[in-house]
């Protein structure tokens, strides 16, 4: 574990993650291992630094639209994190949505979350804005942070959400004096706003003195229509010349894996890569076995253009 924290914290090295999803709640214990057993003999042989669990939340608050896929929660992540853990012998990054928790709930979980060796904590905000919760998401940050168990907290950042009305960067500033070590992206298909934002944050963070944080850049592969139709849901930018291309290929999942691969280099290609510490993330929205095929190769596609970049 502390070969993670190493690595989260070391500017000269590139990080490199897989991210899941948890089982549906109510699946049986076999049902459950068996969905474990398979992710890790899926990843086995990828050089992957750590699992992350996500921790998915009903977002239908968060447009208007119909969702493509209906919701259906999902058990516990810290305890897939566990078992993930014992299988691949990687550590995780468990998710967590700070949900309508107060501060008693939120120490409560935190205690809990300890006693399932939790080491690293991924926290996000709320699924629905403009709602007023009982705690901040800065003080669930800075709770985390000082908690007695130790954890390496993380945040998530959203590329798109950096504009002239609304800094990103400035919120990662203030995520990173919170107690956030590291940032993970939501889904990348648009490098525009992904190199904007991470030459504000560079730029951001050069004008306050302070070392940037860690940013994972997240990735994945869409070879259907209502794979596309559900990332655009999800809130991820994909540009109409994108989305035709990829439906419009004669292999859509391999176009949208060249479309990562490409977006990846053009983001690395600036000078603040030389200055942020970067990684990847991999990650399947998909429960269709070829996307999720997928996203062992898009792993390959963009571990060969990190290699390049050494």
């Amino acid at each position: 574990m502390s070969r993670l924290k190493e690595a989260l914290l070391d500017p000269g090295k590139t990080l490199s993650l897989y991210g899941t999803t948890p089982p549906r709640a109510g699946a049986t214990a076999d049902s459950v291992r068996n969905a474990a057993e398979k992710l890790a003999a899926r990843v086995r042989a990828l050089p992957l630094d750590a699992i992350v669990v996500y921790d998915i939340q009903d977002e239908s608050g968060r447009s208007a639209s119909p969702r493509p896929f209906a919701f259906t929660g999902t058990i516990d992540p810290r305890d897939y994190s566990r078992l993930l853990r014992e299988l691949t012998g990687k550590p995780a990054i468990t998710y967590k949505c700070v949900g309508a928790n107060d501060e008693s709930a939120w120490n409560d979980w935190l205690s809990a979350a300890a006693g399932y060796s939790v080491e690293f904590l991924s926290i996000v905000g709320r699924p629905t804005s403009g709602v007023r919760y009982p705690l901040p998401l800065s003080r669930a940050i800075r709770l985390a942070a000082a908690h007695p168990a130790g954890f390496t907290v993380g945040g998530v950042v959203i590329a798109e959400r950096h504009t002239a009305e609304r800094s990103e960067s400035a919120r990662m500033l203030a995520k990173g004096i919170e107690g956030c070590a590291y940032f993970i992206s939501q889904t990348v298909y648009h490098p525009g706003a992904s190199e904007r934002l991470l030459a504000g944050y560079a730029r951001d963070c050069r004008g306050a003195g302070v070392e940037p944080r860690r940013v994972v850049l997240t990735f994945s592969p869409a070879g259907r229509e209502k794979t596309v139709a559900f990332l655009k849901w999800l809130g991820v930018k994909l540009p109409p010349e994108t989305e035709r291309a990829i439906l419009g290929a004669p292999d859509p999942l391999a176009k949208s894996i060249d479309i990562c691969r490409e977006n990846l280099r053009r983001i690395l290609a600036h000078d603040y890569a030389k200055t942020i510490p970067l990684g990847v993330n991999v990650e399947s929205v998909s429960i269709n076995r070829d996307e999720i095929d997928a996203s062992v190769d898009l792993f390959h596609a963009l571990a060969e253009v990190l290699a390049e970049k050494r």
